[in-house]
């Protein structure tokens, strides 16, 4: 979640951007280390969630 985090901050990308960019770049996938097949997706829900923590 934290890199998600940084990718989003990075690129300046809003919660349900960052997660369409998950779905859309294997290098984005590569970075944050989530292969969409065998582990949950997170999605901006937990996003918004996550940062609200921090």
């Amino acid at each position: 979640m934290l890199r998600m985090l940084f990718a989003q901050h990075r690129f300046n990308l809003a919660d349900e951007a960052c997660e369409e960019a998950l779905y859309d770049s294997a290098s984005l996938r590569g970075f944050m280390g989530i292969d969409l097949d065998r582990e949950w997706r997170p999605d901006a829900t937990l996003l918004l969630k996550c940062r609200r923590l921090l």
